[in-house]
């Protein structure tokens, strides 16, 4: 008997890499998104939001996530078809939650810090953090490319 094969679309694309806690790990996470999601065929509008929100979640992964002598990791995981990318930044310090300013703060009152979440929020989707046995969090990030 024939039966119909389900269309398989081009599978989800991964990447993981575990960086060092410095200021140099964070710019390293920025680039590798950068040159991964280009070598994925990415639309340059998804890559570009998702380099900025790369850039802030691993520079907060060091600042403020930063347990001496353990690293953080970069996670993405693309979709094609539905224009789906997925970020994940997680760290070793799961006492300590992100926590985004309320939407109507004015800028002048984020001087001591907040304006990275701000931004964000602005470029993702959605994003989120959860906890990471046995004691980290990840910082979770999804961004739809946009449809012409």
């Amino acid at each position: 008997m024939n039966h119909a094969l389900p269309q398989v679309g081009r599978p989800t694309r991964t990447f993981s890499q575990l960086l060092s806690s410095t200021r140099r790990g964070a710019r390293l996470a920025r680039l590798l998104a950068g040159t991964e999601l280009r070598s994925w065929g990415a639309p340059q509008e998804l890559t570009e939001r998702a380099e900025l929100v790369v850039a802030e979640l691993a520079a907060n992964a060091v600042l403020h996530g930063l347990v001496p002598g353990r690293c953080f990791r970069l996670t993405l995981a693309y979709d094609p078809a539905a224009g789906r990318l997925r970020v994940e930044v997680t760290d070793a310090r799961g006492e300590v939650y992100p926590q985004p300013p309320p939407a109507d703060t004015e800028p002048e009152a984020l001087h001591s810090g907040g304006r990275g979440l701000l931004l964000v929020t602005a470029l993702t989707d959605h994003w989120d953090c959860v906890p990471h046995p046995p004691g980290g969090k990840t910082v979770r990030a999804e961004l739809h490319g946009t449809t012409s």
